[in-house]
């Protein structure tokens, strides 16, 4: 998913507008003297800009303060909302239609947006998870990249997409994937009241408790049945508390891997 263009249009106006700022308030390339020259610089040479931008973000601030190209107020806003930035190191972990998952290095889950192109024209599906270092920012009601990601040529095992995977799915049941860092912008959380299956949960308990097999694939099949329903129950009266969600887990894993062992045995014989 990219920025509409005017939305990408206007974007890079602010920002090159912002770095030529920084260039000249700070000397960086002493010999360009109109905004148009500085955008026509080669990436190398807007880094310092860039680099020098987000080590010193007063120098937003005094951006506004000058208005040095008269911006409108909206537009204003718009730069002044920039020093909610996150700069840091990244793993560009899946491409949705949504945005693209970056997840760092706190376990923190974002939805990020392309820009004049989708992040998967830069950085091909098969090519994830990718490293990179990025400066994510807020832009109407969104979260973009300011224009650079600078990769990490490292070779990512198994163990790392497994953990991966784990946090960005954590983040997707909790609903903690950061969409904006805008969050005034942020439509309201409709919570929806869970449906109350609580009696016919209890109701199958009930009936699971009575029932009786001479099989051993049948008793085992139950015993996890029971363990599943005994997790239903307990998160539906409200008790699923981290500590008891974790021996839940554990009960059912031991009656699964006591099942799984019983297959495989028949299955060999």
């Amino acid at each position: 998913m990219t920025l509409s263009p005017d939305d990408a249009k206007l974007f890079f106006e602010l920002m090159w507008k912002l770095q030529f700022y920084v260039n000249r308030k700070l000397g960086i390339h002493k010999n360009i003297s109109l905004i148009e020259e500085y955008v026509a610089l080669p990436a190398e040479k807007k880094l310092k800009a860039r680099d020098e931008l987000w080590k010193n973000p007063k120098l937003i601030e005094s951006y506004i303060q000058e208005n040095p190209d008269t911006l409108p107020a909206d537009q204003l806003e718009i730069i002044r909302k920039w020093t909610r930035f996150v700069k840091g190191s990244f793993f560009i972990f899946r491409h949705l239609k949504t945005g693209s998952i970056f997840i760092n290095r706190g376990d923190r889950v974002y939805s990020v947006q392309g820009l004049l192109d989708p992040l998967e024209n830069l950085i091909p599906p098969y090519a994830l998870p990718q490293m990179v270092e990025a400066v994510l920012i807020p832009f109407k009601g969104q979260i973009v990249y300011d224009g650079l990601l600078m990769g990490h040529s490292i070779h990512f095992g198994g163990g790392i997409r497994s953990n991966l995977n784990h946090e960005y799915t954590v983040a997707k049941q909790k609903e903690r994937i950061v969409t904006t860092l805008e969050p005034e912008l942020a439509e309201p959380v409709i919570v929806k009241t869970k449906k109350n299956i609580l009696p016919q949960l209890k109701e199958i308990s009930e009936t699971l408790a009575k029932l009786k097999s001479d099989s051993p694939v049948q008793k085992q099949a139950l015993v996890v049945v029971r363990a599943s329903i005994e997790s239903a129950i307990v998160e539906a009266e409200g008790n699923l508390s981290p500590d008891a969600a974790n021996d839940q887990a554990h009960k059912f894993f031991k009656a699964s891997k006591r099942f799984l062992d019983l297959l495989n045995n028949l299955a060999e014989d």
